[in-house]
């Protein structure tokens, strides 16, 4: 799934072979893209552990087209009080790309003494920010002298950061990591001509 410049057939193909609620997750995305064209897109199928020790499995489906970035989760859950039966949930966002402020691209390269050009690094963390969402990290401000004990107040930093997607070359592959740099190039270079 290198190719990322596909078509809306490519992405049902794409999301079918991921395996997770096929038929799910393709109609939620194909509704959410209506008729627009697919210029990118990236799907990321992730499993965690929550608390009880139950493995929960999660899908994130970002698909670009010329107007949009659309933001697809979807998400499964056990048996509960409220509903006696395993369900699952998608959820679907449609965000304008002139309403997109940051694409952020970590790449993470193992023996970077040894990197060579065009090399692929072995992790990546595309952050994608529109403003929905922010955080604020504080911390107690210090003058730089270790014996001051006057009070400096705090200092921190804002960060937006809506959307954060990771994959790694061991857990992942190699493949996944190339379609997430590929979707961050072809992304920020829709938002650089909004």
């Amino acid at each position: 799934m290198r190719e990322t410049r596909a078509t809306a057939q490519g992405l049902r193909t794409a999301i079918e072979r991921s395996g997770y609620y096929p038929a799910l997750v393709a109609d939620a995305v194909e509704s959410a893209v209506g008729t627009e064209q697919v210029i990118a897109y990236v799907i990321h199928h992730e499993a965690t552990f929550d608390p009880a020790m139950e493995v929960r499995r999660h899908v994130t489906v970002l698909v670009l087209s010329p107007s949009r970035l659309l933001v697809c989760h979807t998400d499964e859950h056990p048996p509960g009080e409220t509903m006696p039966h395993p369900h699952a949930s998608t959820t679907t966002e449609a965000v304008p790309l002139n309403r997109i402020r940051s694409v952020a691209l970590t790449r993470v390269v193992q023996e970077p003494a040894s990197y060579v050009p065009g090399m692929p690094p072995n992790e990546a963390v595309l952050t994608i920010g529109w403003g929905a969402i922010a955080h604020v990290d504080m911390e107690p401000a210090t003058c730089g002298d270790e014996s001051c004990e006057a009070d400096h107040g705090y200092t921190g930093s804002l960060t937006a950061d809506d959307l954060l997607l990771r994959v790694s070359e061991a857990a992942d592959g190699g493949e996944a990591v190339a379609q997430v740099l590929a979707f961050s190039r072809a992304l920020s270079e829709a938002t650089a001509r909004t």
